[in-house]
Parts: structure tokens; sequence; C-alpha cells
């Protein structure tokens, strides 16, 4: 088995079509609250509604995750659109799951508000091309609660398959949850 090429630092911004993927920035820390505090954004996330404060330390550290080496390295990319620039609709978050495997995982956010017009659906494409094309792994799985669906049909539209559904495997705000696991090979990849 050919093994990943890491380290792979973010060389970013990452431009597609209609949007920018770029590290966050304490400026950026009004933006992302204004979504990672709405309940019905937190509902099938394992984290409640954040404060300011809050999203301001996880800000401060997303932005110094910059290098897949290793497993558990991740990058937790700012969205925006390049007609407004500077404006965070979004986050993607991708990570080495298990390195000598050769598999990452990939997840998202998005302020409600941009729903619906396809920017996730974007935005996960082009870090999979690097993560498939750039990084040559061999796997990608997304882990998420399948009461999502929202989440669950653009997986679908990435072309990934639910491999998985566990029954209350995860003690998550107070309640047993469960997990989806869908996933994507590389050579199953359209862009590789």
């Amino acid at each position: 088995m050919p093994a990943p090429r890491l380290p792979h630092e973010f060389a970013g911004p990452l431009s597609t079509e209609r949007l920018t993927l770029r590290l966050m920035t304490l400026d950026d820390v009004d933006d992302i609250h204004a979504y990672q505090s709405l309940d019905e954004v937190c509902r099938y996330l394992t984290f409640a509604p954040r404060s300011r404060e809050v999203v301001a330390e996880k800000v401060a550290q997303h932005s110094t995750a910059t290098t897949l080496a290793r497993d558990g390295d991740y990058w937790q990319l700012a969205i925006e659109r390049v007609d407004h620039p500077g404006r965070v609709i979004g986050d993607l978050f991708f990570t080495i799951k298990r390195a000598e495997n050769a598999t990452g995982e990939i997840g998202w956010t998005q302020h409600p508000d941009f729903a619906g017009n396809g920017y996730i659906t974007e935005a996960a494409t082009a870090v999979l091309d690097i993560a498939f094309g750039t990084i040559g792994l061999h796997r990608v799985v997304a882990d998420l609660d399948p009461r999502n669906d929202s989440s669950a049909a653009l997986c679908r539209r990435l072309g990934m398959r639910e491999e998985a559904h566990f029954v209350e495997d995860l003690w998550s705000k107070g309640e047993w949850a469960d997990t989806a696991i869908y996933a994507l090979l590389a050579r199953e990849w359209p862009r590789t």
C-alpha cells in the first residue's frame, strides 16, 4: 500500500468557483459564533451552542492547526463566499484519522441562512480533491448523527455510501445517540 504524502501543510487559501477556504482568524469569531450559538445548528453536533468566549478559544486553537502529519492532525477551515470576502458562512473540518491506513475524516458546519445553495458540497469537494489527489489517502469517512438528513444527503451527493449505523454508541448532551458512518474510497472519487 502506498503511504500517504504526509506531512502536508495547508497552503491556502483554497479557491473554488464561489468560495474561499482558509485558516480561521480571530477576526472570524463573531461570524462563527453567529451560527455555533444556534440550537438548530448544534442539534446534531457533539457540542451544545457555544458562547462567544468558547468560540474565540476554539478559533485561536484552530488557527494554528496547519499541518497534517499524524493521526489526529486536522484543519478547521473557514468558508467564505468570493462575492462577500471576510464573512464566514461555515466551516469544514478535515483530519487524518489513521495515517497507517491512509484514512481521513471530513465534517462541516454552516450558518442556516446559507443552506441549500451547495456551498458545503463545493467546499467538501475541494478538500476531497486534496485528500485523494494531493495527499494520496485511500479512504475518507464522515461520522454523523443519522437524524441529520441534510448531512446524510450531502454525503450521498459526494458519492459516499452509508457503511454503518451504530445504535446508542455515543453519550452526548446527556443522552445516548446513534452514529452513522459514510465513506468513500480514492478509486471512487471521480477527480483522481
